[in-house]
């Protein structure tokens, strides 16, 4: 599987997701500055990571989104690649319209840094193929702008379809519905505020994270 991750000034999460993607592809991603027009020749997953792109200056992501390589991001997810938007990540996503909806600040209005419990509800991904629906797993959060949004249409449209991947099982941002994550309309775009990058070895405390990007190689394997 060829990877890449997108780096933007102010990524603090693009190493992590580096190191996930080497230990479970067994290859070193792409790291795509966010200046660079083009992506690699045939890449199969694009991560945009977490972090404070432009020190999260107007909205957080409402910079990066405009960064000449997300012309291209867009256009690969157009044409099925996979695409994973973590945390600010998601953010970028959702301010580049690949995603509905906005993540506005937490509900308590503090940073929220913790483990998490995920509920999985859509299995039938490339995502989410390596978990059970129903499952229950635990994920890191940190983020002070995860509280997910979205009028009572986009909802009812995203519970219709099965679009949401994964709901928190205790709400900590105040999120609409406690949506954790969610895909696009094709099914190749997740964007999620946890962070399942760290949590791929046991070292780490747990390996749930692990599954999702095992799930992705076998999914373009």
């Amino acid at each position: 599987m060829k990877t890449a991750v997108i780096v933007f000034p102010g990524s603090n999460c693009d190493r992590d997701m580096a190191v996930a993607l080497r230990d479970v592809t067994g290859q070193a991603p792409a790291m795509v500055w966010h200046r660079d027009t083009a992506l690699p020749e045939g890449v199969d997953l694009i991560a945009v990571p977490g972090g404070f792109s432009y020190g999260d200056y107007l909205r957080s992501g409402a910079m990066a989104a405009r960064s000449p390589i997300m012309r291209a991001v867009v256009e690969a997810a157009g044409r099925g690649a996979a695409v994973l938007g973590v945390c600010n990540g998601f953010q970028i996503l959702t301010e580049a319209g690949l995603l509905p909806g906005a993540l506005m600040r937490n509900a308590g209005l503090t940073f929220v840094c913790r483990d998490v419990t995920l509920k999985v509800e859509n299995n039938q991904t490339a995502f989410t193929h390596r978990y059970d629906n129903g499952e229950q797993i635990r994920v890191p959060v940190a983020h002070h702008d995860g509280n997910y949004f979205a009028d009572d249409e986009t909802l009812a449209r995203l519970e219709g379809e099965g679009r949401i991947a994964f709901r928190y099982a205790e709400n900590v941002n105040g999120s609409r519905h406690d949506i954790a994550g969610i895909v696009n309309d094709g099914g190749n775009v997740l964007g999620m505020m946890p962070h399942p990058e760290r949590l791929i070895e046991a070292p780490q405390g747990g390996t749930d994270g692990r599954r999702m990007f095992e799930g992705l190689l076998a999914a373009v394997n």
